[in-house]
C-alpha cells in the first residue's frame, strides 16, 4: 500500500514537473517570437545551442539558471517572466490585471477612456502620432505622406538610434545585441518627445516588446497599428530590395507568422487599426490621413 502511495506520489511529481517545464519552453519560444529573432539568431546571441533551444522549447529539457540568465540577456527579457508563479509584476498591479482579465479584451477601449479621463493622459499625447506595426506594414512610407498632410516633423525612431550609436542597426545588433538596441530605443524615444509636441514616429515593429517603451509610447503617442496579411509584408520586404527573407522563404513565412501572432495582442493596443492590405501607397495614404485626424480629434 505504501509502496502505491509513493509510486503514485512520483507519478504525480513527474506530470508536475512535465507541465512546468512545457510552460517554460512555451514562454522561452513566445518571447523569441515577440523579439522576431529565429532560434538560429537566439543560439548565437546567447551561447547556447540550438539544438537545445529546440528541445527547451519543445518541454524536454530541464534548463538550468545559467542558460535561462543567457536567455533573458540575450532577448533583454525579465528572467521571472519565463518561470511560471514568478513573473515580474508588483501586487498591486496583479490585482488590478487580475480584475481586468474579468472585463475581457472587448472591453479594453472603455477601459482606456476612463483611464484617460480619469489620469489626462490624452493631453500627454499631444499631437504626436506613432506608427506601429510589423516590418513592410508601410510605416516610413505612409509615415512621410502623413507628416506632410498634418504638416509636422517625421521621425523615423531607426534612423535616430543609428545616429545615436553611430552605426547600422544590424551592427549595434550584431555587436551590443538586444539589451543595447533597447536602451538606445528607449533613450531616443524619450529625445523625440521631449523635443516635439506634434510629429508622426515611424517605429522599430518589435518596439511593443519592450513593456516601458511601449507603455512610454502609448502614453505619450496617439498609436496606430499599420495592419497586412504575412504575404503582404513579405511580399513589401522582398520589394524593398531585401532577398533575404527569400532564401528559406516557408521557413520565413513560418517565422513571420509566429511574430505576427505574439504581437498582435501588443499592437491591438493600439488607439486604432488601419489595414494596408490591397491599398496602393497613394490610396493609403490618403485613407490614413483622415485615419489621424479622426484620432487626433
Amino acid at each position: 500500500m505504501d509502496r502505491n502511495l509513493r509510486q503514485n506520489r512520483e507519478t504525480a511529481n513527474d506530470d508536475d514537473l512535465d507541465a512546468f517545464l512545457a510552460e517554460i519552453g512555451a514562454r522561452v519560444r513566445m518571447a523569441r517570437a515577440k523579439r522576431g529573432m529565429t532560434r538560429r539568431i537566439l543560439a548565437s546571441d546567447s551561447g547556447v545551442s540550438e539544438r537545445y533551444l529546440a528541445k527547451l522549447e519543445a518541454g524536454t529539457a530541464n534548463p538550468s539558471a545559467a542558460v535561462m540568465l543567457k536567455l533573458a540577456h540575450a532577448m533583454d527579457y525579465p528572467i521571472g517572466d519565463f518561470i511560471p508563479g514568478a513573473e515580474t509584476m508588483p501586487a498591486e498591479m496583479t490585482a488590478v490585471v487580475d480584475q481586468l482579465r474579468t472585463i475581457g479584451t472587448e472591453r479594453m477601449a472603455d477601459v482606456t477612456a476612463i483611464l484617460d479621463a480619469k489620469f489626462d493622459t490624452v493631453s500627454a499625447r499631444a499631437g504626436r502620432i506613432a506608427l506601429i506595426g510589423l516590418r513592410g506594414a508601410g510605416k516610413t512610407s505612409l509615415g512621410r505622406h502623413l507628416s506632410n498632410a498634418l504638416n509636422v516633423p517625421f521621425i523615423e525612431l531607426n534612423r535616430l538610434i543609428e545616429a545615436d550609436y553611430g552605426a547600422s542597426i544590424g551592427e549595434l545588433l550584431a555587436l551590443a545585441g538586444q539589451p543595447a538596441f533597447r536602451r538606445h530605443e528607449r533613450r531616443c524615444l524619450d529625445q523625440a518627445i521631449a523635443a516635439h509636441d506634434h510629429a508622426v514616429i515611424a517605429t522599430g515593429g518589435g518596439i511593443v516588446t519592450e513593456p516601458d517603451t511601449f507603455a512610454t509610447l502609448l502614453r505619450n503617442c496617439h498609436c496606430i497599428w499599420l495592419q497586412a496579411t504575412p504575404e503582404e509584408h513579405m511580399s513589401r520586404v522582398v520589394a524593398q530590395g531585401d532577398m533575404r527573407p527569400m532564401l528559406k522563404n516557408r521557413e520565413a513565412m513560418a517565422d513571420l507568422k509566429s511574430i505576427l501572432e505574439a504581437r498582435t495582442p501588443l499592437y491591438e493596443r493600439a488607439a486604432t487599426v488601419f489595414d494596408t492590405s490591397d491599398l496602393d501607397e497613394d490610396e493609403a495614404a490618403n485613407s490614413l490621413a483622415a485615419v489621424a485626424r479622426g484620432v487626433l480629434g
